[in-house]
């Protein structure tokens, strides 16, 4: 563990929303490289955790905290600052650290509007009842999102993609974990 830095445990719920790219200016603070064009996780988290990068050096090992003092938007990317990290080479000492925050911290989301990771994992039915595959991942085509579904037709693995928009998505259900479309098998 670095100087300075906290050992925790990752919480349950803990959703990897990023990583430190670098030191940022000679205080303390440093680059974050969100995995989200809207990273309010970031700053609705006063805790962040790290884990060690997954390749290059690591120069810390297990689960770090961070109690952030500050992190904002700073051109295109964001910048932060920790209580625990009050100059430049504590900061550079982070440097490919992956961000985890507990997804309990994340603001609540409008109605009709939902966090990506709360939607992989659901079942897609149509509105026949035919089951049309699990949510595996979502793009962002920048004019929608699609979800990208995996199914099985005769024991090999598919790929199916329906437009999250809501001339499709009729219902999602989060805690009966699925989504009801308006979308045929064979499309």
């Amino acid at each position: 563990m670095l100087p300075g830095l906290e050992a925790a445990e990752l919480p349950a719920d803990a959703i990897e929303v990023g990583r430190i790219a670098d030191a940022w200016g000679i205080k303390g603070w440093f680059k974050v490289l969100p995995y989200s064009a809207d990273p309010e996780a970031l700053f609705s988290s006063k805790h962040w955790f790290l884990l060690p990068a997954e390749k290059g050096a690591k120069t810390f090992t297990g689960v770090a905290q961070l109690a952030i003092k500050e992190a904002k938007v700073h051109s295109d990317t964001v910048v932060a600052s920790a209580h625990e990290v009050d100059d430049r080479t504590a900061a550079e000492a982070l440097r490919g650290a992956r961000i985890f925050v507990a997804r309990s911290s994340f603001p609540s989301a409008e109605k009709d509007e939902y966090y990506w990771v709360d939607l992989i994992g659901l079942d897609v039915v149509n509105r026949e009842g035919v089951a049309l595959g699990t949510v595996r991942e979502l793009l962002s085509t920048g004019a929608q999102t699609v979800l990208v579904l995996a199914y099985a037709q005769d024991g090999k693995p598919q790929e199916r993609m329906i437009p999250f928009v809501s001339v499709y998505i009729d219902e999602v259900d989060l805690p009966g974990r699925r989504i009801l479309v308006d979308w045929q098998a064979d499309f």
